[in-house]
């Protein structure tokens, strides 16, 4: 499996786009203890993430930023995740999650009000994604140990993200066809 260009990391070439089979197909379970070939294709993907927020080397290889990258979008049918970005309370989130899963959440909803994006999504897609507001997930970390994590607003939307793509399910599947920018019931912008 070889995914990354020829200077060991990836790059926008190695992300596959709109209409590529594995952003469509629900992707299989990967087994544990995780191994070292998986293990390293999350630290690559925590990499990107780190990369591309960094202006410097985002120029140098061209990278958009992003703040999570499943491996579906590699064309890898597993499910693996990776997340790196700041909240508005400077709290660090840079996780690589094995087999996430969403165990509960609530019935408010919430949406970004400025859309979402997706690094395998080369156009502007306009209108509201509704997600919920919060969220329970269950995963196992790199190291093989369980973890469960509380979100709310914009980190539980970054995970609901990449847990649908995991699923096969694209952001602006979500978005109301007949007005994209109708408030979704019982939610709230996140700005």
């Amino acid at each position: 499996m070889k995914i990354r260009s020829d200077d060991g990391m990836i790059t926008m070439k190695d992300i596959v786009r709109e209409g590529h089979k594995s952003l469509v197909t629900k992707a299989d379970e990967v087994e544990l203890p995780l191994s070292e070939q998986n293990k390293q294709l999350l630290n690559d993907m925590i990499t990107f993430l780190k990369n591309s927020q960094d202006p410097d080397t985002a120029d140098k290889y061209n990278l958009r930023a992003g703040v999570g990258l499943a491996a579906p979008q590699l064309g890898i049918n597993k499910r693996l995740i990776a997340i790196h970005f700041e909240d508005t309370d400077d709290k660090q989130y840079s996780y690589g999650l094995v087999n996430p899963k969403i165990i509960s959440h609530s019935a408010e909803r919430s949406y970004l009000s400025d859309g979402e994006g997706c690094l395998s999504v080369d156009r502007a897609v306009e209108g509201f994604v509704p997600r919920y507001a919060r969220i329970t997930i269950r995963a196992t970390d790199m190291n093989g140990e369980p973890l469960k994590l509380r979100l709310k607003g914009y980190p539980a939307i970054i995970f609901q993200h990449e847990i649908d793509h995991i699923n096969g399910i694209m952001f602006y599947d979500h978005i109301n066809k007949d007005n994209p920018f109708t408030v979704p019931d019982n939610a709230k912008p996140i700005e």
